[in-house]
Formats: C-alpha cells, structure tokens, sequence
C-alpha cells in the first residue's frame, strides 16, 4: 500500500487528535491474539481488521454450524462446516488485504497459550467457557500482555481490561475466584443477537485504546442489560488473596512473576 492509499484508507482515524499519522502507524504494527471467533470474536475481529491493526491471530478449532449464524456475523451461509478460523480469516482479509492474518484451527492449553502470545501486544478473551479464561489470565499475569475480556449470554453482557503492568490492576480471577465454576451456554440459555455485538464493539474498542497507550476499563467491569437498554459499572479492586495475581495456574503450580523487561517494551 503507498503512503497516499495508507492515509485514504485510514482517514477518518488520522483526523482524530488522539490517533493521527503516528497512532495509526503503530496499530497497522500492533499484534494482537484473539481467541474465539464467535458472537463476540466477530465483531472484535472485522472492527480490528478495518481499522487497520496489522497483525491478528485468530483462534477457533469450531466448524461454522447453521445455530451460529444468528449472532456470528463474521461466517456466512456458505461458510457452514467450515473452519471457523479459516471462515473468519477470508472474511477478515476480504474488508482488509494489507493486513496480516494468522489461523490457529486447534484447541489452545496454557502451554500453547504461552507460545502464541510471544510477541503479542495485546490478547482479547472472546471465549465461552471458565477454563480458557483462566488461562488466558494465567498467560496475561506470566507475561505482562493486557488482556481485553467480555462475555454475554441471555440479555445480560459484560466487558473489562486488565493490565498486569500495573501492580494495583486486579485479574480475571479477582472477578471470579472460583476456577471450578461451571460456564453457562449460550446452547443452553439462549442469547439476543445484536448483544454479542454491543459487547464485542466495546471489546474491540478498548484494544484500540491499549493499543494507542490509552487503557479506559482497567479496574472497571460495565455491564449491559439489553432488555433494559441500561449500562451499569462497578470499580473491580486487585485482591490481596488472589491466587491468579500471585501467579498461580491451574495446576496449582506457579508460573511466576511477569518479566518486567518484556512489559516495558510492549506497547
């Protein structure tokens, strides 16, 4: 892309004081992980993608099935039985072809969690379950990567951020303590459609913000009742007692401190 076709691309962002020529220049740079490409992954994937974040990888190891359509609005009819990373990537590289997309088709442990952050700038939770959260929180705390989450079921949604290069940030597990909760479906309990993408744009929108060095929900959980029309917040504190913010996993064993080195340096 030449310069002139950059700044055509991207003008109405370059307009805007707080991105300009600069910030724009460092999202086309920025590498971020998203893992679910699902109701909430949609939304967060194509807005990323339009605005020119120039790096994204992309993790699903689902098919696209007909029940996804409804809210997944990144696949396609025809996309059914298709990978969803694949089904997502062709669409991702269709709105933009100069950004670079990478496919993960398989299930992500905290090991492969870890391999694939290196490099990240930023990783976005669209997940529906409690175990890759953690885990992903896990890999957040291990390598000082802010993690972007959200979730919504039913009519009811949430979305945060956490930053573990600030020590006074809480984690995902000073908001759930409990790893051995069950995660409620969206197969089982049903969600409105367009909430996906409420909660989704507000995820996508917070990753720009970090990326741009401008963190607005860290320490801060909104939540969203669609039927209510009714946004609420709540300050989230780091616990003392938080196993998760002292590092340790799953297993019970500790991954140990963030390398400062590492997080200084990311953006």
């Amino acid at each position: 892309m030449t310069e002139d076709q950059f700044a055509r691309r991207y003008s109405r962002q370059i307009r805007l004081p707080q991105i300009g020529p600069e910030g724009q220049a460092q999202l086309s740079e920025s590498r971020v992980l998203i893992v679910g490409m699902g109701g909430l992954g949609s939304p967060v994937a194509l807005y990323l993608a339009a605005a020119g974040v120039g790096h994204l990888c992309i993790a699903d190891f689902d098919q696209v099935d007909l029940s996804n359509l409804q809210r997944q609005i990144i696949h396609q009819h025809d996309s059914i039985g298709d990978l969803k990373a694949e089904s997502a990537a062709a669409r991702l590289l269709a709105i933009n072809p100069e950004i670079e997309v990478r496919t993960l088709n398989h299930a992500l442990d905290y090991e492969d969690l870890l391999e694939q952050s290196d490099g990240t700038d930023l990783l976005v939770d669209c997940t529906d379950n409690f175990p890759t959260r953690f885990e992903l929180n896990d890999v957040s705390r291990a390598t000082g990567i802010p993690l972007v989450s959200g979730a919504a079921i039913r009519w009811e949604g949430q979305v945060t951020s956490f930053n573990p290069r600030d020590d006074r940030s809480p984690c995902y597990q000073c908001l759930y303590p409990d790893r051995g909760m069950q995660s409620a479906t969206c197969e089982g309990e049903g969600v409105v459609a367009p909430l996906v993408g409420i909660i989704g744009a507000m995820q996508s929108m917070e990753a720009m913000n970090i990326l741009l060095g401008n963190p607005r929900l860290c320490g801060l959980v909104w939540l969203f009742d669609a039927r209510s029309m009714d946004w609420q917040h709540m300050r989230l504190k780091r616990d003392p007692h938080c196993r998760g913010c002292h590092g340790v996993t799953s297993t019970g064993q500790s991954h140990g401190p963030p390398d400062r080195g590492k997080m200084s340096s990311a953006k």
